[in-house]
């Protein structure tokens, strides 16, 4: 197995760890933001780590794309991973946090809806609003609001994210190393 694959996988398994120690602690749903950030240092540092490694190992000159390719190599399974994770997170070890998101929304939504210059504004940000009750916005905006804070879409929002950050990172950071970190490696 390649060197830069072990190091997605690893980083995976190690944010996997923070966020189930998070978890254990009690503090998964004050600690969301942190756990994001993690993950995202998680990220850079499997892609930093594994491409420096592959780096140092290859004796070959290589092209910019090859190393932009190693890096994808680790970051794509990391983000794979994750957000297989996740899914499992809010679907079976934690789905009362998606159940506390969806009551939240709801409250600042029917707060929206009570206070009349708002709720003209909601009527008029759709046009399907205009011939609703209150009530029946009010549960079409809930229906919409349950399908964002599902696992299933949490997971796809977050694989998705994390294989654009990936690819971001592997550019920048190939370009680092080529003109700073390994600028006289032939």
């Amino acid at each position: 197995m390649r060197i830069t694959l072990k190091t997605g996988i690893l980083f995976a398994f190690g944010w996997m760890l923070v966020k189930l120690s998070l978890l254990g602690m009690g503090i998964a749903s004050s600690t969301f933001e942190l756990s994001i950030m993690t993950n995202m240092l998680f990220l850079i540092l499997a892609i930093s780590i594994g491409l420096y490694l592959q780096k140092r190992k290859d004796t070959e000159t290589g092209n910019a794309l090859r190393d932009i390719k190693n890096g994808m190599v680790t970051g794509v399974p990391y983000a794979v991973l994750v957000s297989i994770f996740l899914f499992f997170y809010y679907e079976k070890i934690n789905p009362e946090f998606i159940e506390h998101q969806i009551s939240e929304s709801e409250i600042a939504l029917d707060k929206e809806l009570n206070d009349p210059i708002k709720f003209q504004k909601v009527k008029d940000s759709n046009p399907d609003f205009e011939v609703m009750t209150k009530e029946q916005i009010r549960e079409k905006i809930v229906a919409n609001t349950k399908g964002v804070y599902s696992a299933k879409s949490t997971a796809i929002l977050g694989l998705l994210a994390m294989t654009v950050y990936a690819t971001i990172n592997s550019l920048l950071i190939t370009v680092i190393y080529r003109k700073v970190v390994f600028k006289n490696k032939p």
